[in-house]
C-alpha cells in the first residue's frame, strides 16, 4: 500500500486553517473593476457573490475550488465588501452555471484548463527533478512551479502525488538496479552481513553510522582503522558511478534513519543500493573527520609549544635581568676607562696613548666579566637565554609531536591528497617524510628515492622553500651541507600541510569538506547566463567594469561625505597633530514612565501557561509539525502525529531527552516512540522549515496595517524603523490578530536562529549566510548583524555579493585599517583615519580582473553546488595562492571601510547595531532558559548537536509567538477599558517573557495518608 505525501508538506495551494485580516485584505479584497465584471457576468446576488469568491480564490490558489471548501471568513469578507446581506450565500443553481462561472474566471485571468497538457508538463518537470531530488514534496513543488509558468490550471493534488510517486519509484528503481548490477555476489554478501545481529552485541550496520570521537591519539588510530574497514567493504565509487550526488546523499539518509531490523524488511535490490550509498557517505565523512582531527592535533601541538616557550621565558627572566645588569657594569667600566663625559669619548691623539687606553678598557671590561662569574659561564648563559628570546617556538614542537608521529604520518599516507594549484611543494615534503620515516638518524640527505604505482623508481630532492625563517634555522646546518633535520622537518611539514588543507590549496580526494573548490564551482560558461538575473536581484552591476566603478564611486562618496560632515560630528574627535582619535559614546535613551506602566500592567494581566500547552496551541494554529515525517517523504504512520511531534520538540528543545520525558509524562508514551520521531522523522532542515512557518505567521498578521496606523500617529517610517524591539503596534488594537511585527525584527530574530552553536569569527558569519540562503520563510533579509568577530574582510565581500549588508558589532575599530581609494587621495579632516597611502590602498584592478571568480562563488552557493565548509576554509584562512580569497579580501576592504566610515559618522547606525546585538543576545538568553534540562550537548555527533539547537530554536519561536498573541489580547482589553496606548510605548514591550511560563508543568502534592503497612527492614543473609 502506497502512502501519499502529505499535502501540508508541499507548496500546493490550499486554504489555511486560520486566515488573518492582512491576508483577507491583500488576497480576498476585490477591486472595483472585478466587482463590475462580476455584476456584468451574473444577475442574482448569490451568483455575483459566488463568482467573486471563485475569482479571488482562483487568484490565491491557482485552481477553482468547491465553494464548500472556501472558509466562511473569506465569504463573509467578500459579502461585506459587496454590500450584500448576511442571508446571501454563494450558490450555483446548476452544474451548467458552475461550469460557466469557472470558464469566465479562467478567461479573465488568462489561464487555460487543459488537464492533459498539465499532466504532460508536470510529468516532464518531475522526471527532470527526480534525477537530483528525492522527496515527493519537492517533486510536487517543482511541477507546481512549471504549471504556474505555463499559465495552466493546477490539477488535483492526488493527481500530482500519484504522478510524483510513480516517476520517483521508476527512476529510483533504475538507479538501484544499476548500482546492484555492478556488485558481484561476494560484495553483496559482504554488504548484507552488516545487518546481521549477533546475540548480545550490535550489528556492524550501527558501526558504519557512528561519528568520530574526540581527536585523541588513540581515537585517531581507531578512526584510521574504521576508514580501512569501510574501504574493505567495497568500491562504492565504482558502484555509484552515474548516480547524482544528491540522490546518493538522500539514499544514505534513508538508510541512516533505519536500524538493522528495519533495513532487513526493505526489498533486496533497494536494500543493497541503500547500504552502498550509506557506506559511500560514511567514507566521505570519515575522511573529513580524519582531516579535522589532524588539524586539531597539530593545533594542540603548536599551542603546547607556545606555552612551553612562555614558561621558559618566565624561568629565564631573572637570568635575562642578571645578564643585563652585567652588561650595565661592563658599560660603566668601559666609560670610566675611556673617560666618557656623558656625550662623547675623547681619545688621545698619539697611537701609544690610545693603545694604552684600549688596554685599560679591555682589562676593566674583562675584570667585570670575571667578577660576574666568568666569560665562559656568561657566554653559556647568554646562548641559553638567546635561544628563546624571540618568538621561535618551532624547536619546542617536536617533543609534543613525538607521541603523535606514527598515527599522523599513517593518516597522510592513507588520505589521497592533491594540490589545487601548480605549487605542490607541501605534498612533495609529505612524500619525503614518508620515504624517510623509518630512518634512525636525525640528519638525512635532501635527495630521496620513491617507487611509483608502476614500480618505477624516481629520485627527487626536497626543499623547504615553503617554511619560514623560524623553521629554516633549525632544519639546516651549515656544517652539514645537503642534509636536513628529519625530525624537525616532519613537524614543519605537517604544520604547513594543515594550513594548506584549511585554505584549500591542498584537497583530499573522496572528501566533501576538504574537496577541491574548483570542482564544486560552476564553470563560467554555466554562470554567464545567470549573472544578469542574479545581479538584478542582488542590486549589483552585471559587468566587471561597472561593478568596479560602482564600488569606487560609493567609497569615494562616503569618504567625502564623512570628511565634509566632520565639523558637525560632535561625537568624533581627530587630533591631526598627535593622530589621536576619540569616538564619544552616546547615552542610551531611558524608557518613558508611561512605557514602564504599560509593561507592568501587561505583565500583571498576562495568563500563565505550561510550556507544553504553548507548544500544543501553536502546533494547532500554525501546523509547523506538517514538515515532519519519514525520510521517504510519505505520510507518517504513527498514531496521533500532532501530539507525538509536540512531545518530541519539547523533549529535545529542553534537552531533557526521551528517557526523562517518557518517564514523567502522565500520558503513556515510550522512549522508543520519542526517539523514533526525533531521529527518523525530524532533521535540521525540517526544523528550519517549521521555524519558518512560525516566522511567516508573524508576517501574515496585519503588517500592512502597521504603517497606516503609525502614519496616523504622526510617526514617519524612519522613526518606526528605529523601534526594533517592536512586536506589537497599534494595528493589534484596531485590527485584532497578532500584527505589527517589525519586518526587520523578524529578520534579525531569524538570523539569531543560526548563531547559537556557531563559533565566533568567519565561521559564524559564513554559517549565517548559509542560513540566509536556506531561508524557508517569506522574510527577505537584507541586513545581517553579528558579533565583533564577524569583521573578517572576505566575509564583508561575500555579504556584498549576496546583496546583504553586514553590520557587526564594532568594538575595536581603531585597530582596523581604513583603505584609501587611491594613493593620491587626501582628506581635509579625516585623513588620520586612513592607513599608509603607499600600502593601504584598494587594488581595483584585482577586483575587476576577478569579477568572474566572485560571481562563480555566489552563483555556485545559490545553486547548491558549493558546500559552506569548503568555502569556509578559503575565506577563513589567508592563502597566498588562492585567487578567490584574494578577490574577496580586496572587495571586503572596500565594503568594511564604507561601513566603518558610516559607523563613525552616523549615530543612528551605531544605535541600531547596538540594539540588534542586544536583541540577539536577549534571544540567546531566552532560548537558553528554555533548555532547562541541561545546557550541555552530550552527544559528540555534530548532526545531532545541530538538531538539538534547532529544536530549541523552534521551541523559543513558538513561545515568542504565543506571548505576542497574549499581549495582543491584553492590550485590546486595555483599550476597551479606556487606556491610552501609545505605539511608542508598546514598541518597547519585549516578547521574551519567562515569568508567566511554567517550564516544568504543574505539580500535584498528594497528602492522602498511605495505606497502613509495616515499615520494611532489610534482611541480610547470615
Amino acid at each position: 500500500m502506497r502512502h501519499m505525501a502529505s499535502v501540508e508538506r508541499t507548496a500546493y495551494p490550499r486554504f489555511k486553517r486560520t486566515v488573518s485580516s492582512r491576508e483577507l485584505h491583500e488576497s480576498f479584497t476585490p477591486g472595483p473593476s472585478e466587482v463590475a465584471w462580476a455584476q456584468g457576468k451574473a444577475r442574482s446576488a448569490e451568483h455575483v457573490l459566488a463568482l467573486v469568491v471563485l475569482l479571488k480564490s482562483y487568484q490565491k490558489l491557482g485552481y477553482c475550488p468547491d465553494l464548500a471548501e472556501v472558509p466562511e471568513l473569506v465569504v463573509g469578507h467578500v459579502r461585506g465588501l459587496l454590500g450584500l446581506g448576511e442571508d446571501v450565500a454563494p450558490t450555483h443553481d446548476s452544474a451548467r452555471t458552475l461550469r460557466h462561472h469557472r470558464t469566465v474566471v479562467r478567461e479573465r485571468l488568462g489561464v487555460v484548463y487543459d488537464q492533459e497538457k498539465a499532466r504532460e508538463i508536470a510529468a516532464a518537470a518531475i522526471y527532470e527533478a527526480v534525477q537530483t531530488k528525492d522527496n515527493p514534496a519537492d517533486l510536487i513543488n517543482v511541477a507546481l512551479e512549471e504549471l504556474v509558468k505555463a499559465r495552466l490550471e493546477l490539477p488535483g493534488y492526488t493527481t500530482l502525488d500519484e504522478m510524483a510517486a510513480a516517476i520517483r519509484t521508476k527512476v529510483n528503481e533504475d538507479f538501484f538496479a544499476r548500482v546492484v548490477s555492478r556488485m558481484d555476489e561476494v560484495e553483496q554478501v559482504r554488504l548484507l552481513a552488516l545487518l546481521r545481529v549477533v546475540a548480545g552485541s550490535r550489528s556492524k550496520f550501527d558501526e558504519v553510522k557512528r561519528p568520530a570521537k574526540a581527536p585523541t591519539v588513540s581515537h585517531l588510530r581507531e578512526h584510521l582503522t574504521y576508514l580501512d574497514s569501510l574501504e574493505l567493504l567495497g568500491p562504492t565509487v565504482k558502484w555509484l558511478d552515474g548516480v547524482p550526488p544528491g540522490k546518493v546523499e538522500h539514499f544514505a539518509g534513508q538508510a541512516k534513519m533505519l536500524d538493522a531490523a528495519e533495513m532487513s524488511k526493505v526489498g533486496m535490490v533497494k536494500r543493497l543500493a541503500l547500504l552502498a550509498s550509506l557506506l559511500h557517505m560514511a567514507k566521505v565523512r570519515a575522511r573529513d573527520e580524519l582531516v579535522t582531527m589532524l588539524c586539531k592535533r597539530m593545533g594542540s601541538v603548536t599551542k603546547k609549544a607556545k606555552e612551553d616557550l612562555e614558561k621558559i621565558r618566565e624561568r629565564h627572566r631573572a637570568e635575562s635581568e642578571r645578564l643585563l645588569a652585567v652588561l650595565g657594569e661592563v658599560l660603566e667600566a668601559a666609560k670610566d676607562a675611556v673617560g666618557f663625559d656623558g656625550e662623547s669619548v675623547t681619545l688621545p691623539t698619539s697611537a701609544r696613548k690610545r693603545n694604552q687606553v684600549h688596554a685599560e678598557c679591555g682589562e676593566a671590561v674583562l675584570g667585570r666579566l670575571e667578577k660576574a662569574s666568568g666569560l665562559a659561564k656568561l657566554s653559556e648563559d647568554h646562548e641559553l637565554v638567546s635561544a628563546h628570546h624571540g618568538d621561535n617556538y618551532a624547536p619546542l614542537m617536536r617533543r609534543h609531536f613525538r607521541s603523535h608521529r606514527k598515527v599522523l604520518l599513517d593518516l597522510t599516507e592513507v588520505l589521497e591528497m592533491v594540490a589545487t594549484s601548480t605549487d605542490d611543494e607541501a605534498l612533495r615534503a609529505v612524500e619525503f617524510c614518508q620515504a624517510m620515516r623509518h630512518r634512525g638518524s636525525e640528519w638525512v640527505p635532501v635527495t630521496y628515492t620513491v617507487t611509483d604505482e608502476d614500480g618505477v623508481e624516481k629520485t627527487s630532492t626536497v626543499t623547504a622553500g615553503f617554511a619560514s625563517q623560524m623553521w629554516q634555522r633549525i632544519l639546516f646546518d651549515k656544517r652539514r651541507p645537503k642534509l636536513i633535520n628529519r625530525r624537525h622537518f616532519e613537524v614543519c611539514t605537517l604544520s604547513y600541510l594543515v594550513q594548506e588543507l584549511r585554505t584549500g590549496d591542498v584537497a583530499v580526494i573522496g572528501s566533501e569538506s576538504y574537496a577541491n573548490l574548483h570542482d564544486q564551482l560552476l564553470s563560467w560558461e554555466a554562470c554567464r547566463p545567470l549573472v544578469a538575473g542574479y545581479c538584478e536581484q542582488a542590486g549589483l552591476p552585471a559587468t566587471a567594469a561597472a561593478f568596479t566603478v560602482a564600488l569606487k564611486q560609493q567609497l569615494t562618496a562616503v569618504a567625502a561625505k564623512v570628511d565634509a560632515g566632520y565639523p558637525d560630528n560632535a561625537d568624533l574627535t581627530i587630533d591631526a597633530a598627535s593622530g589621536k582619535i576619540v569616538l564619544t559614546p552616546r547615552k542610551g535613551k531611558d524608557r518613558r514612565k508611561s512605557a514602564q506602566d504599560l509593561e507592568a500592567e501587561i505583565l500583571k494581566r498576562l495568563p500563565e501557561w505550561s510550556l507544553l500547552d504553548v507548544l500544543a496551541r501553536t502546533a494547532y494554529w500554525i501546523q509547523w509539525w506538517r514538515h515532519f515525517g519519514p525520510a521517504s517523504g510519505s505520510d507518517p504512520k504513527i498514531r496521533d502525529k500532532l501530539a507525538r511531534y509536540v512531545l518530541t520538540v519539547f523533549c529535545y528543545g529542553t534537552n531533557a531527552g526521551p528517557a526523562q520525558v517518557a518517564r514523567h509524562m502522565r500520558q503513556k508514551v515510550s522512549v522508543h516512540e520519542l526517539s523514533l520521531a526525533g531521529n527518523q522523522h525530524i532533521t535540521a532542515e525540517k526544523l528550519n522549515m517549521a521555524s519558518a512557518d512560525v516566522i511567516d505567521m508573524f508576517i501574515q498578521l496585519d503588517v500592512a496595517h502597521v504603517w497606516g496606523d503609525v502614519g496616523k500617529a504622526g510617526i514617519d517610517g524612519s522613526q518606526y524603523d528605529t523601534w526594533e524591539n517592536n512586536l506589537l503596534a497599534e494595528s493589534h488594537i484596531r485590527y485584532g490578530g497578532f500584527g505589527g511585527l517589525s519586518l526587520r525584527h523578524v529578520s534579525d530574530t531569524y538570523i539569531a536562529l543560526f548563531s547559537h552553536f556557531i563559533p565566533c569569527g568567519v565561521w559564524e558569519a559564513v554559517y549565517l549566510f548559509e542560513g540566509l540562503l536556506k531561508n524557508e520563510s517569506e522574510v527577505t533579509v537584507d541586513i545581517v548583524h553579528g558579533d565583533t568577530q564577524g569583521q573578517s574582510l572576505p566575509v564583508f565581500g561575500l555579504a556584498h555579493m549576496l546583496g546583504v549588508q553586514l553590520l557587526p558589532r564594532i568594538r575595536n575599530w581603531k585597530d582596523l585599517t581604513f583603505y584609501r581609494v587611491s594613493s593620491t587621495v587626501k582628506y581635509q579632516h579625516i585623513d588620520p583615519l586612513f592607513g599608509d597611502p603607499e600600502k593601504d590602498v584598494i587594488n581595483w584592478r584585482l577586483i575587476e580582473n576577478h569579477f568572474e571568480d566572485l560571481m562563480r562563488v555566489v552563483l555556485s552557493i545559490r545553486e547548491g553546488k558549493l558546500s559552506s565548509a569548503a568555502l569556509l576554509r578559503r575565506l577563513g584562512n589567508e592563502s597566498r595562492r588562492n585567487r578567490i580569497y584574494q578577490a574577496y579580501r580586496e572587495l571586503g576592504r572596500v565594503i568594511r571601510t564604507i561601513v566603518l566610515l558610516r559607523f563613525l559618522s552616523e549615530p543612528g547606525l551605531r544605535e541600531s547595531i547596538q540594539a540588534m546585538t542586544n536583541k540577539v543576545e536577549a534571544f540567546h538568553k531566552f532560548s537558553n532558559w528554555l533548555m532547562f534540562a541541561s545546557d550541555v550537548l552530550q552527544d559528540n555527533d555534530p548532526v545531532h548537536q545541530e538538531k538539538i539547537i534547532k529544536f530549541n530554536e523552534l521551541l523559543a519561536n513558538c513561545l515568542i509567538f504565543h506571548t505576542a498573541q497574549d499581549i495582543t489580547k491584553v492590550v485590546n482589553d486595555l483599550v476597551d477599558e479606556g487606556w491610552e496606548v501609545d505605539p511608542v510605548d508598546l514598541a518597547t514591550v519585549t516578547p521574551y517573557i519567562t515569568s508567566k511560563i511554567r517550564r516544568f508543568g504543574t505539580w500535584h502534592l498528594d497528602m492522602e495518608p498511605p495505606e497502613q503497612e509495616a515499615m520494611g527492614r532489610l534482611r541480610m543473609a547470615a
